[in-house]
């Protein structure tokens, strides 16, 4: 393997992660922030009060320079697949391109339909019409949502397919498998839920700061109520999405589970590690070893991961170098099993290239799930058809401490807001909320620390999964494009700059816009 082609995968990998980066700093205020408008334009539908007439356009306005922002860096982040990961592209193509296809003619419509409607559709359109308009592009925002994580959970794990020799791609033979698989349901409920209450956060935060100045009193304790309780409902829910995510990680993604609770050595009944100071690098070689000091729970990783307090949980070492008494198969025998399966696609091209239909069929018969030979040949050596692109066991070894640490300031700061949530709840309803002024000034700051959480969660997601850009199946080595990596790096400058650019420009309206307030006098 040469050093450009090294060089490509990682630039590729650097603005992959950018963008991904960049993009999803104006998806969850979208998918939360279009919700929390459509439920308090519905309060304004029943109740006839201008009140909240005037307060729904306020976060309107918020939401739709949020919403246009999001829109463009999404479109080149969907570009990129075909630019940068044209191997990928081809790979998986008649799978990943459905549900990405349906996001755009389905929900991306969607949104775009009503969305004009929605903000100057005012005293245009009947009441009871500009309301379902309101819902409908919050909804399409989230069935966009829907699509695109069905997509990206069938990449974590590979489900609902057959492989094809003759065209050397993956071929989507159950759609209800790609969108039902516990790990599409998990991934759509806990990123949606998450999004939801960093929304809930930006609207309680945004109404602390007027209660702080002393401004849009009315307002701002009406956006409280209604985002502590949205927030503290769906803060719940994503908590326990998230615990269902992680079982099933454990069953799908060991490695990503291994690398999370920093666990080298498997053990029944394993503990989590709730903090600790991790020793240097080279050092960190078994559990003695992985920690200076650390506070552990007993017993309940297995608890979280195999709702069962004796079940085994593999540790790196275990899926590097295998464990017989568990049945894991080390590294290196998935590595040569995945070579005979490349060897056996790369038989089928010579024989087409020869006339030889014999060969042809033998090796068809191979990758034929109807079939009991082709189901044997998939689950032992197709299964691992990836790792015969890998060279070296270390390279399914994720980046431990910042898995590790990603995973706690996400999980520590979900605990946060549900806390932050309660005690706003509480005290709105005691009356007492504007003299809690350091609750206020937290309310304030949750807003940036909700982003942390978010950027902290798909670092697990995207980060725990290397080197695989799709599970088992493809590493990320073999995805990218033939193309020279100057390109791609003077690409990844660009779009930092744009993007930074974007940033800027959305903090910038998004503050003055706070600083002005609603249209009109205060109600």
């Amino acid at each position: 393997m040469n050093t450009d082609l090294l060089s490509v995968v990682e630039w590729s990998r650097a603005q992959f992660a950018l963008t991904a980066i960049y993009h999803w700093l104006f998806v969850p205020l979208t998918l939360g922030l279009g919700i929390i408008c459509a439920i308090m334009e519905t309060c304004y539908y029943r109740t006839g009060d201008p009140f909240w007439k005037r307060t729904t356009k306020f976060w309107m306005r918020l939401f739709g320079v949020n919403f246009a922002i999001g829109v463009a860096t999404g479109l080149i982040l969907e570009f990129e697949f075909g630019t940068n990961w044209s191997n990928y592209s081809h790979f998986v193509g008649d799978i990943f391109g459905a549900p990405l296809a349906i996001e755009g003619i389905m929900a991306f419509f969607l949104e775009t339909t009503f969305v004009a409607v929605m903000f100057f559709g005012w005293n245009k359109v009947s009441r009871g019409f500009h309301l379902t308009a309101t819902w409908l592009t919050a909804v399409g925002a989230n069935l966009s949502a829907l699509w695109i994580l069905v997509a990206n959970a069938w990449m974590q794990d590979p489900v609902g397919m057959t492989f094809n020799p003759e065209t050397a791609r993956n071929e989507m033979t159950s759609f209800s498998e790609v969108l039902f698989s516990p790990m599409a349901v998990d991934k759509f409920l806990h990123t949606v839920t998450s999004s939801f209450v960093l929304a809930a956060l930006f609207v309680a935060g945004v109404s602390a700061w007027y209660l702080l100045r002393n401004r849009e009193r009315r307002m701002a304790l009406r956006s409280m109520v209604v985002a502590s309780a949205f927030g503290l409902f769906f803060s719940l829910v994503t908590a326990f999405t998230g615990d269902s995510s992680g079982a099933v990680i454990a069953e799908r993604q060991p490695m990503k589970l291994a690398a999370m609770e920093a666990l080298y050595d498997g053990s029944e009944g394993a503990p989590l590690v709730v903090a600790g100071i991790f020793a240097p690098a080279g050092e960190r070689t078994d559990d003695r070893t992985a920690f200076r000091f650390k506070i552990e729970i007993p017993q309940l990783l297995s608890i979280m991961s195999f709702r069962d307090a004796d079940a085994y949980v593999a540790g790196i070492n275990d899926l590097l170098y295998g464990n017989e008494a568990h049945g894991i198969l080390s590294a290196e025998e998935k590595m040569e099993r995945g070579r005979k399966a490349i060897g056996e696609l790369a038989r089928y091209r010579t024989a087409r290239a020869e006339g030889d239909r014999e060969t042809m069929a033998e090796v068809t018969a191979l990758f034929d799930p109807s079939t009991a030979e082709g189901r044997a040949f998939l689950s032992e050596y197709f299964a691992w058809f990836g790792y015969g692109y890998l060279t070296s066991p270390a390279q399914l070894v994720p980046n431990v401490p910042l898995l590790f640490f990603s995973f706690r300031v996400m999980v520590g700061l979900g605990v946060l807001f549900i806390a932050l949530f309660a005690l706003t709840g509480w005290w709105l309803y005691r009356g007492t909320l504007e003299r809690r002024r350091w609750l206020l000034h937290l309310l304030l700051w949750s807003i940036p620390l909700a982003y942390l959480a978010s950027q902290a969660g798909w670092v697990v997601a995207e980060v725990g999964r290397q080197p695989w850009t799709i599970q088992n199946l493809l590493p990320t080595v073999a995805s990218v494009s033939r193309i020279e990596s100057g390109a791609v790096a003077v690409t990844f400058f660009l779009f930092l700059a744009i993007f930074t650019a974007l940033l800027a420009a959305e903090v910038t309206i998004m503050v003055k816009q706070i600083k002005k307030g609603p249209e009109g006098e205060e109600i």
